[in-house]
């Protein structure tokens, strides 16, 4: 059974439902419809050692306990998040900028997966050729098939090729105001412009730009570092952003959770998770806050304290499918 899909058809009845929930669960579902895998992480360059990480986290990071209230996580420890992003940006700024792939080339990702009802952990491996146009992974047999990737795109479709996040990123502002105004106003990125069965409502503009940039951070193809900075130092700017380090994605590892408060769905946190030293993307976690009950049932769908999460292993530019660079 696949929680996601159910819990997508109970959320359609459901009056008002997170945004958050929306998005990640019809991205796991078109991935799952397409059989590709696709879902993470657009190429993640590759970092030097920073220094001592843990004279650094003291430095930087001033933690703050968390708030009273059923929807506290103990295990975590919340921090400032006006410090950490400023840290983020300071990190993001000093990294190297790196070359724009070829049409011809591949981008490779390989995910974990981790369902809140089960102990399955999936893997998926994909290639995606830079400009779109062909795509592959593996069958059900083991063997790499490769195809088309199905353009012409429906122009609202929000899963872009490399190139067409190269393209968007470059028409960013590097000024965390105008790229707040940006992101904000982005009609490509308005949520159920295209979902069949899910109501049709306004967006907070802080939960748009929240969700934008951290798409933004988790799939990018070459990020300039002045840009990668602006976002970070744009996300100190939007109310409710919150930041708890503890947080562990799919494989274990342990990092910082940047989340948004929401006053439309408290049942659950939806965080995405960042390493504590270099800043990069390492996958997202979601934990329920209370039991979730679908309509007309007694038995929670999902338990307080489960968790789903996902994992970005690997994220890189090989010259053909089948390389795993």
């Amino acid at each position: 059974m696949d929680d996601l899909r159910s819990l997508r058809e109970w959320r359609a009845e459901v009056p008002e439902p997170g945004h958050e929930w929306i998005i990640s669960g019809r991205r796991r579902l078109l991935t799952r419809i397409r059989g590709r895998g696709r879902t993470l992480g657009r190429r993640l360059l590759v970092v030097g050692a920073l220094g001592a990480t843990a004279a650094l986290a003291v430095a930087t990071l001033r933690p703050q306990p968390p708030a009273p209230g059923p929807e506290s996580t103990p295990s975590v420890v919340r921090l400032d998040s006006s410090v950490v992003l400023a840290r983020a940006a300071e990190v993001a700024g000093k990294r190297r900028s790196a070359q724009v792939p070829l049409p011809t080339q591949w981008h490779y990702t390989k995910t974990l997966d981790k369902q809140p009802n089960s102990d399955t952990i999936e893997t998926h491996e994909h290639w995606m050729r830079y400009d779109g146009m062909q795509a592959a992974s593996f069958g059900e047999d083991g063997e790499l098939v490769v195809g088309p990737e199905g353009d012409p795109r429906d122009p609202g479709d929000d899963d872009l090729t490399p190139q067409q996040y190269d393209a968007k990123l470059r028409e960013l502002p590097t000024d965390p105001r105008k790229l707040l105004v940006k992101v904000t106003g982005d009609r490509h990125w308005i949520v159920g412009a295209r979902e069949e069965g899910v109501p049709k409502r306004a967006e907070p503009a802080n939960a748009r730009a929240f969700r934008v940039i951290m798409l933004y951070l988790s799939r990018y193809g070459t990020m300039p570092p002045r840009l990668e900075a602006a976002m970070y130092r744009a996300l100190a700017l939007i109310p409710g952003v919150q930041i708890e380090q503890g947080v562990t994605d799919a494989a274990g590892r342990s990092g910082l959770g940047i989340w948004l408060e929401s006053a439309i769905d408290r049942s659950a946190r939806d965080y995405v998770i960042l390493d504590p030293g270099t800043y990069r993307y390492l996958g997202q976690q979601r934990v329920w806050l209370r039991d979730e009950f679908p309509p007309g049932r007694s038995e929670p769908a999902f338990r307080k304290g489960a968790v789903w999460s996902t994992t970005l292993l690997s994220s890189v530019i090989v010259d053909r499918p089948g390389q795993r660079g």
